[in-house]
């Protein structure tokens, strides 16, 4: 197995089979001699971009023929490969996959266009949602590495990814791709807000991060004298979302930034009730913070128990509780 191939089967929970190894191998190849001379805006092979969207996918756990057609996703637009070829040698469900990414390729997004309409339009033309997710893996890697292409394009890119694909990555419950696609076109249409938030964040960095640890330290011990097992972390600020709160609900950095996020991974829904009641008898819930997202998940089947409490010092804690398949389902869909 090639070294290349490997860095996408590591990634799978299961690993793949000898076949899907041989058939991995098999799009790799066909995709790097199609795309053979061609080079990205930075200078790379252009074969490195299909290839980190296969990485993507296998992170989200996607199958072997979604894989195998992000390889090759880009070969019948840019390349003589054609549709035709891609379904004779690997078959009509990939081949299927290719073409719905092809066609979403070459929908226009632009100033009069409604940005709503075009999400629809988006939903609407990938019949299987793993065109979907493949675009949305395709549009995660091409936004990290948007400093090597023009500022002008750059920004038109972030728009329509902050307005059409975060969204859409929200409605199917992929946290983790929509908040960085959200953080890379905000520090792409606003490089100098971006900048100023990462600096206040910084400098506030050392009190917040002592504050957090002695809460975490309390709360396990709180939860081991319960006998409760639970991983319990700090949970980063995303910068676009303290500047949206700032901005929408016109509130202060320090009100925003001042709340710590603690997340607590359990087992199973009766230790995500039990955790909170030992959250709740040691400090005090602000009252209209809590939210039952277990009981009454969100329209995207998030599920979480969300609470704010009066921590050390006063000040604020914001707490999520939920099991490690609700948080898995939370940040990858």
């Amino acid at each position: 197995m090639s070294a290349i191939i490997s860095s996408i089967t590591d990634r799978l929970k299961n690993g793949a089979t000898k076949s899907e190894v041989a058939l991995l191998e098999k799009a790799f190849t066909t995709a790097e001699n199609a795309h053979s001379g061609q080079l990205r805006k930075s200078g790379d092979p252009y074969i490195t971009h299909p290839v980190a969207v296969a990485e993507i996918l296998a992170d989200l756990g996607l199958d072997i023929p979604t894989i195998v057609a992000a390889l090759l996703h880009d070969t019948v637009e840019d390349t003589p490969y054609s549709l035709a070829d891609v379904r004779a040698d690997f078959g009509d469900e990939v081949a299927g996959l290719v073409d719905g990414v092809t066609k979403l390729d070459k929908l226009t997004y632009g100033p009069t266009a409604e940005a709503e309409t075009v999400r629809k339009m988006v939903v609407a033309m990938s019949r299987d949602i793993r065109v979907l997710v493949i675009k949305l893996s395709d549009r995660l890697h091409n936004a990290r590495t948007w400093q090597y292409i023009a500022i002008e394009s750059a920004q038109r890119k972030a728009r329509e990814t902050i307005d059409i694909y975060a969204p859409l990555a929200n409605r199917l419950g992929m946290n983790a791709i929509k908040w960085e696609l959200e953080e890379l076109s905000f520090k792409t249409l606003e490089s100098k807000k971006y900048e100023e938030i990462e600096r206040l964040v910084i400098e506030r960095s050392p009190s917040r991060t002592k504050l957090t640890e002695e809460f975490m330290d309390t709360l396990n011990s709180d939860l081991k004298l319960e006998k409760i097992k639970a991983d319990v972390t700090g949970r980063p600020k995303h910068l676009y979302s303290v500047y949206q709160k700032m901005v929408v609900r016109g509130r202060e950095f320090n009100d925003i930034y001042d709340l710590v996020g603690i997340r607590v991974l359990v087992e199973d829904v009766r230790d995500c009730y039990a955790v909170l009641g030992a959250v709740h008898a040691r400090w005090s819930p602000v009252p209209g913070r809590f939210k039952d997202y277990i009981a009454m998940p969100k329209f995207n089947l998030y599920q979480s128990l969300h609470t704010t409490v009066i921590g050390p010092n006063g000040k604020a804690v914001e707490i999520q509780i939920r099991t490690h398949d609700m948080h898995a389902r939370a940040e990858y869909g």
